[in-house]
């Protein structure tokens, strides 16, 4: 098996709740700019200011407004799955994660046009590939297989996959895309040597 990499790592939140709320606030104070504010017009003073913190205290937490985005994205993208209960190794998990990236990205504040330009694939993608390659070793996958690239792979499939039906005018519902992502995703698979 390959060695861990930055995919695998685990989302570990700070234990002081002084931390965690400040972050929050942070990250929530994006989220409603998004919604009224193209993400490239927005200014560290706006996010600060809509938090109720000063500028300072922002860069405590981040060290710019893609840091905010990437943990913000990354934590919201968590919680959807975690809602919709999806683990790697049950029957439908490919189905389950392109519907989770679905919704995600239909959840997401602002206008596909801006959907373009952020750069969620830096939040969304490590947490996926992260759930593949856990399953590719709870799976016990053989020691040749080459499980980073079958999870960046399968990861970038999805989200590029769901990226697409987002921008696409009178799309789909997203249970059938993720229908559709699930069939064309699964074959990766088969590169996964047979066990001996």
């Amino acid at each position: 098996m390959e060695p861990a990499t930055q995919a695998e790592h685990v989302c570990t939140e700070p234990t002081d709740p002084r931390i965690r709320r400040t972050r929050q606030m942070l990250q929530s104070a994006l989220f409603n700019l998004l919604n009224r504010k193209h993400f490239n017009d927005i200014s560290i003073s706006d996010i600060a200011t809509q938090a109720g913190v000063n500028r300072a205290t922002f860069y405590l937490h981040y060290t710019d407004k893609n840091a905010l985005l990437q943990a913000m994205t990354e934590a919201r993208f968590r919680e959807l799955l975690d809602r919709r209960g999806v683990v790697f190794g049950c029957e439908g998990v490919l189905r389950s994660l392109a519907l989770g990236v679905c919704d995600f990205l239909s959840q997401t504040g602002g206008c596909p046009e801006q959907l373009a330009s952020m750069p969620l694939e830096t939040s969304i993608i490590p947490v996926v590939e992260g759930m593949i390659l856990h399953g590719l070793r709870v799976h016990q996958a053989p020691p040749e297989t080459p499980t980073a690239l079958i999870a960046a792979t399968v990861a970038w499939a999805i989200f590029g996959a769901a990226k697409q039906w987002i921008q696409t005018p009178e799309r789909l519902p997203a249970e059938e895309v993720a229908t559709t992502i699930e069939t064309l995703v699964k074959p990766i698979f088969s590169a996964i040597p047979a066990a001996h």
